[in-house]
C-alpha cells in the first residue's frame, strides 16, 4: 500500500511552470531588454525561446546570456503555421527537464517584432499538454519612445501588442524629447489603461516588476485577481469615455477629440476596453452560452477576454475565464474568493466590437429587461426543437 501511495505521490504532476511572452514591434528593443533580464539572478533559472523571422537568424547571436536553455524557432513568424513549431520547441523542452538534460523554472519567449501575439496565447490555452505543463504568467511588449507613434499609425500589429500587454516597456526615454515621451505615456494609457507602463531607461523594467503578473502570485503562490484584472482601470476609462458622451452630439466619437493632444490614428479608434460586472451570481449554463455566443460571433474581435464569476450552483469557490479571439482557456475554479469582492468582473479588450453590444447581450443573458431587445430566451430558443421549445442544452 505505502509503495502504491508512494508511487501515486510520483505521478503527481508537477507544478506549472510560468511563462512570459515577450513582444514589441521591429526596434522596439526587445532583444536589449532581453539581454538586461537574463542579467537579473532572479532568472538564473530561466529557458529562452526566441522566434526569428526569414532565412538568417541573428538575434539569438544578439542575446550575451543564455546558456543551454535556449530554443531558436528559425522557420518564420509564430502565426498559425508556426504554431506546431512552438508546441515542439515548448514539449523539447519539457523533455529536456524531465529527463534532467537541463534545469530551468521559468520560460521567456520573445517573438519576431511582426508577431500578432494571439497565435502564441492560443497555444498555451489550448494545447492540453502544454497546459499542464506552463501557465501564462503575462505578456511584456516593448514600445519604442522615439518612433513608437509612427509604429503604431503604420501597423495595426503594433496596436495589438500594446493593446493585450499585462506590462509596458517604454525603451529610448533617454533619445526622445519631453514632448514625445508625453505622447507616448497618453497614448499608451488611452490604448491600454489598465497596463504599468516602466521607463527602461530609468532602469524600471526589472524582474520583479515585469514577471508575476499573471493571475497567481509566485511568491505567496495565490491568485492575485485585483491585479490580474485591473478592472477598476478600465472602469475609470469608460466613465471618463461615458462621460464625454453626453456632451457629444455624435455617438461613439467621445475620443476624437481628447483635449486637443492625443490624436487617436486609424488604429487606435478601433481598440476599446470595458469592464462588465454582476452583483447576483450567474448559473454555469448561462455563463457558458453567453461566452459561447461571444466566441461564435466575435471572435475576431475580441482581442482578449478576463475575468472572474460567482456562478450559482458554488457561489463560495469562483472560476476563472481567459480568452483571447476565438480560443479559450478552460475555466479554471479557485478554492476561495480572494478578497472580499464577491461580484463577477469580466473585463473586455476588443476591436471594433462596440462596449454596447457586449454590454446589452451580457444583460439579456442575467435577464435584465430593456425595451426592444432581445432576452436570454429569444436568443436561445432553437426553432428546430419540436413545438418550438427551448434547446434542451440551455
Amino acid at each position: 500500500m505505502s509503495d502504491s501511495t508512494e508511487n501515486t505521490g510520483r505521478r503527481q504532476p508537477p507544478q506549472p511552470i510560468p511563462l512570459t511572452v515577450l513582444t514589441g514591434f521591429l526596434g522596439a528593443g526587445k532583444t536589449t531588454l532581453l539581454n538586461r533580464l537574463l542579467k537579473d539572478p532572479a532568472l538564473k533559472d530561466t529557458a529562452v525561446v526566441i522566434n526569428e523571422f526569414g532565412d538568417v537568424s541573428l538575434d539569438h547571436l544578439l542575446v550575451e546570456y543564455v546558456g543551454d536553455n535556449m530554443v531558436l524557432l528559425q522557420s518564420g513568424c509564430l502565426c498559425c503555421t508556426m504554431r506546431g513549431d512552438l508546441v515542439d520547441a515548448l514539449e523539447t523542452l519539457l523533455r529536456d527537464l524531465d529527463n534532467r538534460r537541463c534545469t530551468f523554472k521559468r520560460v521567456l519567449l520573445e517573438t519576431t517584432g511582426l508577431a500578432d501575439p494571439a497565435p502564441v496565447l492560443h497555444t498555451m490555452m489550448a494545447h492540453p499538454y502544454l497546459l499542464l505543463r506552463y501557465r501564462l504568467d503575462g505578456v511584456v511588449t516593448a514600445v519604442d519612445c522615439v518612433n513608437g507613434n509612427k509604429t503604431l499609425d503604420a501597423h495595426e500589429e503594433a496596436v495589438k501588442q500594446a493593446a493585450v500587454a499585462d506590462r509596458l516597456v517604454l525603451t529610448k526615454t533617454d533619445l526622445a524629447t519631453a514632448e514625445q515621451r508625453a505622447a507616448m505615456l497618453e497614448r499608451l494609457h488611452a490604448l491600454n489603461p489598465a497596463a504599468p507602463i516602466l521607463d527602461a531607461a530609468k532602469g524600471e523594467a526589472t524582474a520583479e516588476r515585469l514577471l508575476g503578473c499573471g493571475l497567481y502570485d509566485p511568491a505567496r503562490k495565490i491568485p492575485d485577481v485585483k491585479k490580474w484584472l485591473a478592472a477598476e482601470a478600465y472602469a475609470d476609462t469608460s466613465a471618463h469615455k461615458h462621460g464625454h458622451d453626453h456632451g457629444d452630439h455624435h455617438q461613439g466619437h467621445a475620443h476624437d477629440h481628447d483635449h486637443g493632444r492625443l490624436d487617436r490614428n486609424r488604429h487606435d479608434e478601433h481598440i476599446s476596453s470595458f469592464v462588465l460586472t454582476a452583483d447576483k451570481a450567474i448559473p454555469a449554463g448561462t455563463l457558458e452560452m453567453f461566452l459561447e455566443l461571444i466566441r461564435a460571433n466575435y471572435g475576431a474581435q475580441l482581442l482578449r477576454l478576463k475575468g472572474i464569476v460567482e456562478l450559482a450552483e458554488m457561489p463560495d469557490t469562483p472560476v476563472v475565464v481567459h480568452g483571447v479571439q476565438h480560443v479559450f482557456h478552460p475555466t479554471a475554479r479557485l478554492p476561495r474568493w480572494p478578497d472580499e469582492d464577491h461580484r463577477t468582473r469580466l473585463v473586455f479588450i476588443t476591436r471594433d466590437l462596440p462596449e454596447r453590444t457586449v454590454r446589452e447581450l451580457f444583460e439579456a443573458f442575467l435577464g435584465t429587461p430593456a425595451i426592444d431587445r432581445p432576452d436570454r430566451r429569444a436568443l436561445t430558443d432553437n426553432p428546430l426543437v419540436p413545438f418550438g421549445g427551448a434547446d434542451s442544452r440551455t
